[in-house]
C-alpha cells in the first residue's frame, strides 16, 4: 500500500536526519525495467527476437531522412515537434493541437502518472500489463492495482472492481504486451462507460497496427468526444524506429495541455522527427511490414502448437506469446538458456510473473524456421 499523506511529515524527518541522501519512500522498492536479451555468449551476431523489433528494419524513406537530418545536428530540436504533428494529424484527421509526443510512448506514460497521481490514489492496470506503466506509478507514491487477466485477456469486469474514489488512471495495452491477446471495441466503449469521468482512461496502442480484426479499433475516436480517454502509439513496432525514441498521443485538450507543462521542451530528436515525418508516408513499408506479420503469425502458432507447446492467445501482435511444460528438460528456463547456446534470443518474463513462458518476435522466413527448428531439437532431446 502506497504511504499516505498522513506519514509524509516522520518520513521527511526521518530522511532529514539520515546520515546520506535517501529516495523518497517507495523508490527503492521499484523493480526497474528489464528489457529483451541483446546478446549471446560467444556469438558475435545472434538473431534477436525478444524486443519486438520490426524485422524487416526501417522505412527506406524514414533512413534517407535520417542521414539527411545528420545535417543539423548542431541545433536544438522543434520543441513542438511540428513536421510529424502536422503529418499524424492529416494522415488519421485530428486536431493537432491535441498532440503531445514523447522519448517513445513510455515517457507519455510517466508523464501522465506524474500529472495525475500523488501519494494515496491509485493506478488500475491488467494482470500482465506493460511493466513501464506500474513503474510511474509508483515513482509518484501511488498504489498499483493489477486486475486479473483470465486467460491472458483483459476482462472488464475485473479491471472495473479495481476502481474506487481513489483511482485516477486505468491503463489498458490493447493488444497485450507480453500476451498478445486484445479485446474489441465493444468491451473498450463498456470498461470507458463504467469509469468515473474523473478517471482518465489510457488506451496504448503500440501494436495495434497489427490487429486488423474488425472489431479491433484503437479508440482515437473514442478519445476525439470523450473528456477522459487518451490514445497512445508509437514509432517502435510498425514502423521500425525503435532506436530513435519517438511516440505520440490524442487526447482532450485540457489533458495534453497539463501534459505540456511539465514536457521537458527538446524530448525528442531532430533525427527521430525527420526519420517519423517520413515512415508516415511510407506506405509500402507499412504494408509490407504488416503482411510479414499476417503470413508468418499463423504459421509459427501451428508448428509451435505441433511441437505441444501452447500458445496464448489468438495474438493480434508482432510477437507470441508461449508456454512451456514444468517437466525437468522441457521449462521455458532451459529452453532460453537452449535457443541462446544457438543464437536465438527470445525474451524471458519472469518479471511478469511468467516464469514458463517466453515471447517470441515474428522475424524474417529464415529466423523463424530457424527457431521451429530449434525448439523441435529442444523436445525431442
Amino acid at each position: 500500500m502506497s504511504q499516505s499523506s498522513s506519514q509524509a511529515p516522520g518520513a521527511a524527518s526521518d530522511r532529514a536526519s539520515a546520515d546520506r541522501p535517501t529516495p523518497k519512500p517507495g523508490i527503492l522498492e521499484i523493480h526497474p525495467y528489464v528489457p529483451g536479451k541483446a546478446k549471446a555468449e560467444g556469438i558475435e551476431r545472434p538473431v534477436k527476437l525478444s524486443a519486438n523489433e520490426n524485422a524487416l528494419g526501417s522505412s527506406p524513406k524514414a533512413l534517407e531522412a535520417y542521414a539527411e537530418a545528420r545535417h543539423s545536428l548542431q541545433v536544438y530540436p522543434d520543441p513542438r515537434t511540428s513536421i510529424v504533428r502536422a503529418a499524424i494529424a492529416e494522415k488519421f484527421r485530428l486536431e493537432p493541437e491535441r498532440l503531445i509526443f514523447g522519448c517513445g510512448s513510455d515517457e507519455i506514460f510517466a508523464l501522465l502518472n506524474q500529472v495525475f497521481l500523488e501519494p494515496g490514489d491509485n493506478m488500475v492496470q491488467g494482470q500482465y500489463a506493460f511493466a513501464a506503466f506500474a513503474i510511474g506509478a509508483r515513482a509518484c507514491q501511488a498504489d498499483v492495482r493489477a486486475a486479473p487477466e483470465p486467460g491472458f485477456r483483459i476482462d472488464v469486469d475485473e479491471v472495473l472492481k479495481c476502481v474506487d474514489e481513489r483511482t485516477r488512471l486505468v491503463f489498458l495495452a490493447n493488444p497485450g504486451n507480453p500476451t498478445g491477446t486484445w479485446i474489441p471495441f465493444s468491451e473498450v466503449r463498456r470498461l470507458h462507460e463504467g469509469l468515473p469521468p474523473s478517471v482518465v482512461l489510457v488506451l496504448d496502442g503500440a501494436y495495434g497496427e497489427f490487429c486488423l480484426d474488425p472489431a479491433f479499433d484503437d479508440g482515437l475516436e473514442l478519445a476525439r468526444s470523450a473528456s477522459n480517454v487518451v490514445v497512445t502509439h508509437t514509432f517502435s513496432k510498425l514502423y521500425g524506429l525503435a532506436g530513435l525514441r519517438i511516440g505520440w498521443a490524442y487526447g482532450p485538450l485540457e489533458i495534453t495541455q497539463a501534459v505540456d507543462r511539465i514536457r521537458l521542451p527538446f524530448n525528442t530528436t531532430v533525427p527521430a522527427q525527420a526519420a517519423a515525418a517520413a515512415a508516415l508516408g511510407d506506405e509500402d513499408f507499412r504494408q509490407a511490414s504488416i503482411e510479414l506479420v499476417e503470413r508468418w503469425r499463423p504459421w509459427l502458432t501451428q508448428q509451435l502448437g505441433g511441437l505441444g507447446l501452447d500458445v496464448v492467445g489468438p495474438s493480434a501482435a508482432n510477437f507470441l506469446l508461449i508456454g512451456f511444460p514444468q517437466a525437468p528438460g522441457r521449462t521455458a528456463a532451459e529452453a532460453e538458456a537452449f535457443l541462446s547456446a544457438r543464437g536465438l534470443l527470445l525474451r524471458t518474463l519472469y518479471n511478469y510473473g511468467l516464469p514458463g513462458h517466453l515471447r517470441l518476435t515474428i522475424g524474417l522466413e529464415a529466423q523463424n524456421r530457424a527457431v521451429i527448428e530449434a525448439l523441435a531439437e529442444f523436445m525431442r532431446s
